[in-house]
């Protein structure tokens, strides 16, 4: 131990972590990969568990087994306008906007939440408790909840042809939304931000927590606005929490299933996740494992594109 450097000591006390990571990692992610290059019932005329190499991935960017899909991958232009629903019954393209919207508005609230909850008001412990109670909840009681709210018949916020509702009179929403791609994949989004921009607020507020207090004590002295400080000061002291909160969420965001599944169904709203499980269950097990590996590929670019981030910002 004493012959060990600073750095390869350090290398040492990960090696248990990197062990354990690549088990439980890598090793499915490889299997994943292997198992997608055999095929399976839609690998043209090649027999059931016959190795076929990329055919798998080359028919599933080329369209050549949408037909068989639940839903298509990539989206299918067409000359006719609008060409809205072409998009959204792609899986990724639908994966992309929930992923895009919902982190982008959880971001938001969530950071206006932590500012409200760095100031020391009365009551500040209730309203931190109130704000994590929707993160708490299940997701699937949460989707029965939201899945409710919107039934014809039954939800409060959903009205009738006859009788609409006002959410339907300002065209926000039809009125049978569950049913349809578009309203649908709007009311989970607006379900996802209500239970997780909490989780955003509390990793924003823990990076606002460990901000020195005296920085802001000289800049009131100085003569700094509230505005000059949180441009000077909180800002560019919170965002490196703010893009690993971020990165944290589009990874979840991108493997969304769950409120799907119980809100609308991976029919009305398909997503990447939704295919992988169709496809498996189908067994189809060379297309599900084909798309998980391209979603994990997908995953892995984001994440690179968040880690360049960092390093720009001298994370």
């Amino acid at each position: 131990m004493e012959t060990l450097t600073e750095t390869q000591f350090a290398y040492l006390l990960l090696a248990p972590a990197l062990i354990l990571l690549g088990v439980i990692a890598v090793y499915p992610l490889v299997q994943t990969f292997s198992m997608s290059l055999f095929a399976d019932q839609l690998t043209g005329s090649a027999r059931l568990g016959e190795f076929v190499g990329l055919q798998n991935y080359i028919d599933l960017f080329t369209g050549a087994r949408d037909f068989a899909l639940p839903s298509a991958f990539l989206p299918t232009f067409t000359t006719q306008f609008p060409f809205v629903t072409d998009i959204y019954s792609s899986a990724l393209m639908v994966t992309l906007i929930f992923t895009l919207f919902s982190v982008l508005f959880e971001t938001l609230i969530g950071f206006g939440q932590a500012l409200i909850l760095d100031q020391d008001f009365r009551g500040r412990r209730w309203v931190r408790v109130a704000i994590i109670i929707p993160w708490a909840v299940p997701i699937v009681i949460q989707g029965m909840i939201f899945f409710l709210m919107f039934q014809p018949n039954i939800g409060f916020l959903i009205g009738t042809s006859d009788n609409p509702a006002l959410l339907n009179q300002l065209g926000l929403i039809g009125t049978t939304p569950l049913r349809d791609t578009a309203d649908a994949l709007f009311l989970i989004i607006v379900a996802d931000v209500w239970k997780t921009s909490a989780f955003m607020a509390l990793l924003i507020l823990a990076g606002m927590q460990s901000i020195d207090r005296s920085l802001y004590d000289v800049a009131k002295v100085a003569g700094a606005s509230r505005w000059q400080q949180f441009k000077l000061i909180t800002f560019p002291l919170i965002l490196p929490t703010v893009l690993v909160a971020m990165l944290f969420r589009t990874i979840d965001a991108m493997r969304v299933y769950g409120i799907i599944e119980t809100m609308a169904g991976c029919q009305t709203v398909p997503s990447l996740s939704c295919l992988v499980v169709t496809t498996f269950n189908a067994p189809l097990y060379g297309t599900s494992a084909t798309v998980a590996f391209v979603t994990a590929g997908i995953i892995a670019v984001v994440v690179s594109v968040y880690i360049v981030n960092f390093a720009s910002e001298g994370i």
